[in-house]
């Protein structure tokens, strides 16, 4: 059996991350960067697709567990007949090689251990040579060199090293793993009590700059730290999630990649970054999104790589059985080549949200800017693939067309208030046309309420940001009359489906199976209700979310309101984007969230 998936904490090092369960067990780590193949994948399969366990020989789970405060190090205690013991798990933020370093302190009595390591690189399908080298452990196969470091002797067992030790109150045994180029000489040696400090030092001093203390400062102040670990330093490209193939359906198909960067991520990650005062975040993500769209707007992509690469091709891992038996287990994603119109807005609302809050204007990005223009001109009526990445057939989703509308608006605002060039007139022609088609086309007036598709009685979450990016006012009696239908049609035990699927091919989404609720879209019902005027409601529903985070304030993508457990994959940036800016929406905040919603309905009102 998997284990659920909240027995899970994360530690990184801003540009790859490990699983760790309540049990001690390395589970999943792709070494040097999230999108690396796997060396421990056992998430994803059983144990013979790679872990490394620390626990006491008593077995058995955690008793305890948290994150040292401000930080991402993690500290999972036991408490045994023979004692107690802490585990310290952490990965020190690095511009060189990874490290995974793991210490065990004793905290009483005398207590029995074991680490158990079984390395199986290219996601658990390959048994390396495993070596001593000069008094340290060096696994090898093909590219990749995995370096074992501790004062514990070590033996090996069935392609397994395995290492037995006994710690007294007081002792500390510190275990360093770090990864290479398999060509490379061996690597420098790291001092893991130093780096446990300096680790420490690093995410504190990062954390006591946000601009938060409200309410909800310790949620909002782990979801920072969370998004911050999604993060990949070099490029300043933000990975939708550290995993891959954790399902949407237990034991279903719906499973995919998200160890990638999604443009649609890019406004709503400005707006959770410059809220909480985090401008150079901002800025690096903001170019990152400005070099991996550049190039011919046809050819823009709804994903990249971290590096801002193209091609993500999705391919499958026969050898690994899937999370709780859900199969296939993929890699790539085959999404990145559909056309989604949405993401042309999303762009544009990014970069005039990034001049709206003081960043460097980059004339570059608005002669971007134009040629985007220029291409929506002539395609902001044609059907695509939607918000959701259906495999069905393309639509004229309403969610698309009004981010059509929201590109040529922020156009239009990048002449009249920051006084940059482009033919304002006929882009606001464009701006009126989009708005007419949608809502002649994109709303039920017999059901008050907006749709998910030109001529379908659907209904999809999506519709819920309608108010906060300024098409009509979150008072608007066809944005109520929207909320209503997402809570009538959508809602499941007081969380929100992105859309209704069928246990079959005939789904709009074109695959078979359903789906849990999806987390990003109950945090949405709230920020719809909160421009509603409804704040009590919307308050009600953000506590319901944050109630479902694991005990170390951690969240995946969907809740399965059944089994009563997250699922898909984890951490999930729009999860706790989400935990952050409904928290600014709640407070009153005057930060870009608010005023992106406050602003432009006021605007409309008036015109």
């Amino acid at each position: 059996m998997s284990r659920p998936i909240e027995d899970y904490a994360l530690v990184g090092d801003l540009h790859t991350a490990a699983l760790i369960s309540r049990g001690g067990s390395v589970d999943w780590l792709c070494f040097p960067r999230f999108d690396s193949a796997a060396c421990f994948a056992a998430l994803l399969g059983a144990e013979d697709n790679g872990h490394w366990t620390i626990a006491p020989q008593s077995g058995g789970d955690a008793s305890s567990r948290r994150y040292r405060d401000g930080t991402l190090v993690l500290e999972s205690e036991w408490t045994t007949p023979d004692g107690a013991v802490r585990v310290v798990d952490f990965m020190p933020p690095r511009d060189d090689l990874p490290d995974l370093i793991r210490v065990v302190e004793g905290v009483s009595g005398r207590v029995p251990m074991h680490s158990t390591v079984r390395i199986r690189f290219d996601y658990g399908h390959i048994v390396p040579w495993v070596r001593q080298v000069e008094g340290e452990l060096c696994a090898i196969a093909g590219p990749d060199a995995l370096w074992l470091r501790s004062p514990v002797e070590a033996r090996g067992v069935d392609k397994t090293t395995v290492s037995e030790f006994t710690v007294a109150a007081g002792d500390r045994v510190a275990f360093a793993l770090t990864w290479s180029a398999s060509h490379k000489p061996k690597p420098r040696a790291i001092d893991p009590l130093k780096a446990l400090d300096q680790t420490t030092e690093f995410w504190r001093r990062w954390i006591s700059t946000a601009k938060f203390d409200g309410r909800y400062a310790d949620a909002v102040s782990r979801s920072l730290i969370t998004l911050k670990a999604l993060t990949y330093r070099p490029t300043g490209g933000i990975a939708a999630a550290a995993t891959t193939s954790l399902p949407e359906q237990l034991g279903g198909n719906r499973n995919w990649d998200y160890r990638y960067c999604w443009l649609r991520d890019a406004t709503m990650t400005l707006h959770a970054m410059l809220s909480s005062g985090y401008h150079d975040e901002a800025k690096a993500w903001r170019e990152w999104l400005v070099r991996a769209v550049a190039g011919d707007p046809k050819d823009m992509q709804i994903m990249y790589g971290l590096d801002g690469s193209r091609r993500l091709v999705e391919y499958e891992l026969p050898w690994l059985a899937g999370y709780a038996g859900s199969q296939p287990v993929r890699v790539g994603n085959a999404a990145s080549e559909q056309l989604q119109l949405d993401v042309y807005g999303e762009v544009m609302d990014a970069l005039e949200l990034s001049r709206a809050a003081g960043l460097s204007v980059d004339e570059d990005a608005w002669s971007f800017q134009q040629i985007i223009m220029d291409y929506l001109e002539g395609h902001w009526s044609d059907p695509d693939n939607g918000i959701w990445e259906i495999r069905g057939d393309r639509q004229h989703f309403t969610h698309s067309k009004v981010m059509c509308w929201v590109a040529v608006d922020r156009a239009i605002r990048g002449v009249e208030q920051w006084g940059l060039a482009g033919p304002i007139d006929k882009w606001k022609a464009t701006r009126d046309a989009i708005r007419s088609d949608v809502l002649d086309h994109g709303f039920d007036a017999d059901r008050n309420t907006f749709v998910q598709a030109y001529g379908s009685s659907n209904i999809d979450a999506a519709l819920l940001l309608i108010p906060s990016v300024g098409f009509l006012p979150g008072d608007d009696p066809r944005v109520v009359g929207t909320i209503e239908a997402v809570q009538r049609e959508l809602q499941h035990d007081g969380f929100i489906r992105r859309y209704l699927t069928q246990d079959d091919a005939t789904s709009v989404d074109g695959l078979s199976g359903e789906e849990a609720t999806f987390l990003v879209c109950t945090f949405w019902l709230a920020d719809a209700l909160c421009l509603a005027g409804l704040t009590d409601e919307a308050r009600e529903i953000y506590e319901r979310i944050l109630a479902l985070r694991n005990d170390v304030g951690l969240l995946s993508e969907e809740y399965d309101v059944s089994a009563r457990r997250l699922i898909g994959n984890v951490p999930q940036a729009y999860s706790h984007i989400g935990v952050v800016n409904t928290a600014n929406n709640l407070s009153g905040s005057s930060g870009p969230a608010h005023h992106r919603a406050r602003g432009r309905s006021e605007k409309i009102t008036a015109g």
